[in-house]
């Protein structure tokens, strides 16, 4: 395999073909939509990296907080549940 494909003859032919498959009105709209594709792929990376550090450092934070012990020493006790009273003007249920 030729190690200078993109190089001298072959690079021309490349930019003709191209040319003539999307014609020379088309060719700036291309252009454009790459550059945006590229920006938005990179935009969406430094996200992901960004994310990827806040995880981290959210993990840290919550492994430094399991190991330290609670201060209070307060007895929880059940919460008692209440009975449900039926709706004013509700059929009644042993009808």
């Amino acid at each position: 395999m030729p190690s200078n494909l993109f190089a001298g003859p072959h690079l021309w032919i490349l930019l003709i073909v191209i040319l003539l498959l999307f014609g020379a009105a088309k060719l700036p709209a291309l252009a454009k939509s790459m550059g945006q594709s590229a920006r938005i792929f990179k935009g969406e990376m430094k996200a992901m990296k960004d994310d990827d550090k806040t995880a981290g450092a959210e993990a840290s934070t919550v492994d430094n907080a399991a190991a330290t012990p609670p201060q209070t020493t307060a007895i929880q006790t059940p919460a008692v549940p209440t009975p449900v009273q039926p709706a004013p003007g509700a059929p009644d249920a042993k009808s």
